[in-house]
């Protein structure tokens, strides 16, 4: 007998647990005063579990069709209805899988982090119980609450631990992504309210979902709350021109908060463009198609160019990600299945490399002191190991053949050239081939300047040291699943290609 199998694993309260253990993860976190070991062994030993869990849970679903579910009565009254729906399918489980690693990578390779500890890996605890809940939820209530509750204590990472600028960085992303959010909640109300049955509010997506099938929406409505929900996700990919808030966040957090950031969170705009918009406004979706694919295509050039112009390390790895997450609703545009199923596999793709990259950035910067690429140089010769993690988090990210990043961008730009070659006008292709050839160009400057060449001779290079061990084990193990994903991508798209993709209305 498969000893899986054995484990009687549906009986397991896994959904419940993916978000209770966070929650206690943070508590006991910040109950531990004083001992920045114990603080992290606490987050290490949560996180773990949350991940095994994690990897239970896509064992159960794969054998049970893909798709898990569990309800709690919360709020039922003669004009009310919202109840704790939670539940996954292919794609919200990826998500939960790269909320449930990047965590527990972060509290291993957060090993520096002395002041304030236990509020630190507190917060750190307190984020993945919001993005998980984002992920798992089914009402749309429960889902706004999570949404809020993951920004939160990113708001605090930033502003507590971040650099010179934090109050700066930590206010805007605050403003911009609270302003968004209220967009959105007006968006969610008019679903929820249109929807009403005979007068109930009832916030549970299966209900809007069988009220867009009904057609209780009407194409004006649809173009209308398609349009205010995407401004409230497309805020938090980020894209151009809502994107000014990124580069802040980014430079001024501290590492491991640049990488749930741009790891997962980022992804809570796609991931809701997905689950939400194109589920239930499918007349919606097609009416902004051509916005979508503009604004995807003006972000992955923009980003792209922007790199080339940045000085520090930090900077340009956060500009590359507006880039990256242009091709991600680039697939999502093309509103096909294979285009949204290699968007999220672009998703998860990204997910892996930026934290990498944002690693490798914290790294230097901690080791020498400054992250501008013109006062780096010759950094292989003292810090060899942590050269190949940067080389590899570089190739993967401009997309090397055999890694992740490629299997991503290349299904992509075959989903939008399938989707040109149905509407008989090719030219918009070469503005994302375009952007491949910058990226590959910044990527490559960046690592001729910073760790080839002549040591340099502008900054004190006597107290640099390589990785250490638990970097390293972090850093090792994120590099392992770019390229075995790289090299067996089936693996993820196995999972992405039993979605009940009839649900995102595209097929």
């Amino acid at each position: 007998m498969d000893f899986l199998s054995s484990l009687s694993i549906p009986s397991l309260p896994i959904l419940p647990l993916l978000l209770i253990l966070p929650i206690l993860g943070a508590v006991f976190c910040f109950l531990i005063k004083n001992d920045r070991r114990h603080t992290r062994h606490m987050a290490i030993l949560f996180s773990g579990v949350t991940l095994a869990l994690s990897l239970l849970l896509l064992y159960d679903i794969s054998s049970r069709g893909y798709v898990e579910s569990e309800s709690y009565a919360w709020i039922n009254t003669a004009y009310l209805q919202m109840n704790l729906d939670i539940g996954v399918d292919g794609m919200s489980m990826l998500m939960v899988l790269l909320t449930a690693l990047l965590v527990l990578m972060v509290a291993i390779f957060s090993d520096t982090e002395s002041e304030r500890s236990n509020s630190f890996f507190a917060l750190i605890m307190a984020t993945q119980a919001g993005l998980m809940g984002v992920y798992l939820a089914q009402d749309y209530f429960l889902f706004f609450i999570f949404w809020e509750v993951a920004l939160i204590p990113m708001f605090f990472l930033i502003a507590g631990w971040g650099g010179p600028r934090r109050h700066y960085a930590s206010m805007k992303f605050l403003i911009y992504t609270h302003v968004a959010s209220m967009i959105m909640l007006i968006g969610i109300f008019m679903l929820v309210i249109t929807a009403a049955d005979g007068g109930v509010l009832n916030f549970s997506f299966e209900a809007v979902k069988a009220a867009s099938a009904a057609g209780l929406f009407t194409t004006t409505f649809q173009v209308v709350v398609f349009g205010l929900l995407f401004f409230g996700f497309a805020v938090k990919m980020p894209l151009v021109p809502f994107h000014t808030w990124l580069p802040d966040a980014h430079v001024e957090a501290p590492t491991a908060g640049s990488v749930l950031l741009a790891g997962v969170m980022l992804k809570m705009g796609s991931y809701a463009i997905i689950r939400i918009c194109l589920e239930v406004l499918p007349e919606g979706a097609i009416a902004w198609q051509t916005v979508m694919i503009v604004l995807a295509l003006v972000a992955i050039l923009y980003g792209a160019y922007a790199c080339i112009a940045q000085k520090d390390l930090k900077k340009m790895v956060a500009f590359s990600s507006i880039s990256h997450m242009g091709f991600v609703l680039l697939g999502i545009a093309t509103l096909s299945g294979i285009g949204i199923q290699f968007a999220i596999f672009q998703m998860f793709a990204h997910g892996l490399i930026t934290s990498v990259l944002f690693m490798v950035c914290g790294i230097v910067g901690h080791n020498t002191g400054t992250r501008d690429i013109p006062l780096l140089g010759g950094l292989a010769g003292k810090m060899p190991i942590f050269a190949g993690f940067m080389m590899f988090g570089f190739l993967a990210s401009l997309g090397l053949p055999g890694l992740i990043g490629f299997v991503a961008e290349f299904g992509v730009l075959m989903a939008f050239f399938d989707y040109l070659m149905g509407i008989d006008v090719l030219w918009p292709i070469v503005f994302a081939l375009a952007s491949l050839m910058l990226t590959a160009g910044y990527f490559t400057w960046a690592m001729q300047r910073s760790i080839f060449g002549k040591e340099t001779t502008k900054i004190d290079m006597s107290n640099v040291h390589d990785v250490n061990r638990r970097e390293g084990v972090a850093l090792g193990l994120l590099c392992a699943l770019i390229a075995l994903f790289g090299i067996m991508p089936w693996l993820i798209m196995d999972v992405l290609a039993e979605m009940p993709l009839v649900l995102l209305g595209v097929v």
